[in-house]
């Protein structure tokens, strides 16, 4: 199913919808979000920056570059907290603690969705690039340059951990048993730390920035963007890739891909590339099929539903789609 939003695609994700099923809801650019049933709802006055599903898996979290975050559902919008003069940076929710983390410069700020009297704020050095929950929405990870911070959501006087390593960390996401966090930086590689020892591992190869990552097959694989192909790291056993190899599925040298999304269970993966193609494969049988076969504007929002079977995307000029993945 084909639109054109005329607005960047910010984000492309799937909440709950007030009849059951899940449905697509779209960030823009222009501050709208807009929902597969059509509903249109005026989130932000300005630009949507970035984009989160709300805890309860209804609806979406946005931050705006007017300062304000926003839970949008069907049926309107509802801020959840409004810094004046700031840009909303990065977001992040956890369906299991319902905390919700969002970033302005070097801050970032906490709150609970089940208690709108909750709120903390941690500062940093530097300014933040990223957010990212733990499996248990416990810890709060934070990117950064030359690391990434760990604080406990929940608490309001600590000592952050800082797993330390130079460069600038613009993405994150922690393996799904909590073991691993990885990072992608900006020197067009990836570096990951073992959260117990702070092990450094250093995964570099990339001829473009890693601007998506995910993990997959309850975390026995990682899929990055970054590449010709969707590149696939093992993570298997107690030291995950170290001294591993990655593959790479669905090379074509004409392109790079630009974004990933897997459910995670299974070994589904799909890839939005930088000349607008979707494609959607299962590693196991490594046959690639093409959901948007012709070429556009890249691919910036992809999003994929946790049972794998409906993927939506939408590209920097506006158009977007969504499609049942055979």
């Amino acid at each position: 199913m084909p639109y054109a939003f005329d607005a960047y695609v910010t984000a492309a994700l799937f909440s709950k919808s007030p009849q059951g099923p899940l449905q697509a809801a779209f960030a823009l650019g222009d501050g709208t979000v807009r929902f597969e049933s059509g509903e249109v709802v005026e989130a932000h006055d300005g630009a949507v920056l970035c984009a989160a599903p709300h805890p309860s898996g209804e609806g979406i979290v946005t931050g705006g570059d007017d300062g304000r975050v926003v839970w949008s559902r069907p049926s309107g919008a509802e801020e959840i907290a409004s810094l004046r003069g700031k840009w909303i940076d990065a977001v992040a929710a956890s369906a299991e603690s319902k905390l919700i983390a969002f970033s302005a410069g070097r801050e970032v700020h906490v709150r609970d969705a089940a208690d709108p009297a909750f709120a903390r704020t941690f500062a940093h050095e530097k300014s933040v690039a990223e957010l990212a929950f733990d499996p248990k929405g416990r810890r709060l990870a934070v990117a950064t340059y030359n690391g990434a911070w760990l604080w406990f959501a929940r608490i309001a006087e600590q000592k952050p951990t800082i797993l330390e390593w130079a460069g600038s960390h613009i993405a994150l996401v922690w393996s799904p048993d909590g073991k691993f966090l990885m990072s992608s930086m900006q020197e067009n590689q990836l570096h990951g730390w073992r959260v117990a020892d702070e092990k450094n591992m250093r995964m570099g190869g990339y001829p473009a920035k890693v601007k998506s990552l995910v993990f997959l097959s309850k975390g026995q694989m990682m899929a990055t963007s970054g590449a010709q192909g969707v590149v696939i790291w093992p993570f298997g056993g107690s030291t995950g890739p170290m001294g591993k190899q990655a593959a790479e599925v669905g090379f074509d040298a004409s392109t790079l891909v630009s974004r990933v999304a897997a459910p995670p269970t299974g070994q589904r993966v799909a890839a939005g590339l930088e000349d607008g193609r979707v494609w959607v494969c299962d590693l196991a049988g490594q046959k690639i099929e093409m959901l948007k076969a012709e070429k556009g504007p890249p691919i910036t929002a992809l999003s994929i539903t946790p049972d794998g079977k409906r993927v939506a995307w939408g590209d920097e000029d506006g158009a977007a789609g969504m499609a049942e993945a055979p």
